[in-house]
């Protein structure tokens, strides 16, 4: 529960963030041009709100409403998502959005977005400042990585150290790896000290890579035990720190990779025992260590989990990180660089929602939720912050009706043809793009409810 909270909490804070200054870009442009701006809330205020205030002489009032899915800016002689149509029925005034110049129009509209890019290469540049850059070279992962059967029937092997692609070398073991070599024609590796490339076609699926199990690429971790549960099956059959577990029910295992693969196959045929005699042999082990170089094999008990109760070191653990220190002005080009490699990425991953697993792999605010650290961690939470901030600024600008680039795009159109289109049209359109919303939203909540009862 107390975990629940944390990423409640972490999530809220950074949505309240990401809204009050999204919608403060329409504002600060807006006032800018003399347009009068009605109301300005942080979350929607469906039949009643939490506060409200004006201020003395302002025409603008300040609210919080209670349904967390956003924030608005309610401007004047502006069709938006409070679809005001009386409003548009009665003669344009100066002061309203659809009095002024078509370029004014724009920039009220982009405000948002704008802000929203801009405060997350700010923060990713003040992450770097405050913190710097610490990472794990891939080439200084001396263990090299455990690869799937696809991975394999490609030409890789385990053991191989991953050193880059024909567009430069890998920086550290992340989606970015994923990314490189699904769109790589040649990885270059070292195996067993030789330096050598491998060829792969240039489209590998990256969903594909990334959702199976095991995936496509992981580090290599040994098999060695660092600590052991007391009371455990580790414990009865004597393992100690050092030992090395190198084979399950007579299967090889050369890895904790390789370990937790079989573990997880008896697993499976665990999930479809039928009685308590199928699965007290389905938790039968029969385990083979080495300790002091001799082997030892055993037959124990694993707990109902299938756990056998000893631990290995983390890659944290078994390699030294690299720290880059970055002073105040460094900080910002190297931030506006990490920012705009995110967009790219996120930009070149759209491609994969189009597919039926793609869809599938939409979250809601649930799977946004758990993106964020089970403890409250600043560095995380900055990162996952400006990394929503990206999100937010480019499906916002996404040419959807209701949208802000649905308003872009109609304002483009006026500002090339010189025609306006009409209200009627722009309040249906509206009225459209709100409705593939919501459908888009029970569509990425109804997979985060599917997922958590274990149907996806």
């Amino acid at each position: 529960m107390e975990i629940f909270l944390i990423r409640v909490l972490q999530f809220m804070l950074a949505i309240s963030i990401l809204v009050l200054l999204h919608e403060g870009g329409h504002f600060f442009f807006a006032r800018l041009f003399g347009i009068r701006v009605e109301k300005f809330y942080l979350f929607f205020d469906p039949w009643f709100h939490l506060f409200e205030f004006k201020p003395k002489n302002s025409q603008t009032t300040y609210g919080m409403g209670w349904l967390p899915l956003g924030g608005y800016c309610k401007i004047s002689g502006m069709i938006d998502e409070s679809f005001d149509t009386e409003q548009m029925k009665k003669p344009a005034q100066p002061w309203e959005f659809r009095s002024k110049p078509a370029w004014q129009r724009l920039l009220v509209m982009v405000g948002g977005v704008l802000v929203n890019f801009l405060l997350a290469l700010f923060i990713y540049a003040m992450i770097l400042f405050h913190w710097g850059d610490s990472y794990i070279p891939v080439r200084n992962m001396t263990h090299g990585m455990a690869f799937n059967a696809e991975a394999k029937s490609l030409g890789f092997q385990d053991g191989d150290i991953l050193v880059g692609t024909e567009n430069g070398e890998f920086k550290d073991f992340n989606a970015d790896l994923y990314r490189d070599i699904s769109e790589a024609r040649r990885v270059d590796i070292i195996r067993a000290g030789k330096a050598m490339s491998i060829s792969l076609p240039g489209d590998l699926n990256l969903l594909d890579m990334l959702q199976t199990q095991p995936p496509f690429v992981r580090p290599l971790i040994p098999a060695e035990v660092d600590s052991v549960l007391p009371g455990s099956a580790a414990a009865t059959m004597g393992l100690a720190k050092g030992d090395r577990v190198v084979a399950v029910n007579g299967k090889s295992v050369n890895s904790w990779n390789a370990f937790t693969d079989e573990i997880g196959r008896l697993s499976d045929v665990l999930a479809v025992a039928k009685t308590p005699a199928d699965s007290m042999k389905v938790r039968k082990a029969v385990i083979v260590a080495v300790r002091g170089g001799r082997a030892d094999t055993a037959t124990v008990l694993l707990s109902p989990d299938l756990k056998l109760g000893f631990t290995v070191k983390t890659v944290a653990a078994m390699y030294k990180p690299v720290t880059i220190e970055y002073g105040f002005w460094e900080s910002l080009p190297a931030g506006v660089g990490y920012g705009v490699d995110v967009l790219k990425g996120y930009v070149s991953d759209m491609k994969y929602v189009f597919t039926p697993d793609g869809a599938k792999s939409l979250g809601g605010f649930g799977a946004i939720g758990s993106l964020f650290p089970p403890t409250w961690d600043w560095y995380l939470f900055w990162k996952m912050t400006a990394f929503l901030s990206i999100i937010l600024a480019f499906m916002n600008i996404l040419p959807i009706p209701a949208l802000d680039g649905g308003h872009v795009l109609f304002l483009l159109y006026e500002m090339i043809t010189r025609r306006k289109p009409s209200e009627n049209f722009m309040i249906r359109a509206e009225y459209v793009g709100f409705a593939i919303l919501i459908l888009l939203m029970v569509v990425a909540n109804m997979n985060d409810i599917l997922r958590w009862l274990g149907y996806m």
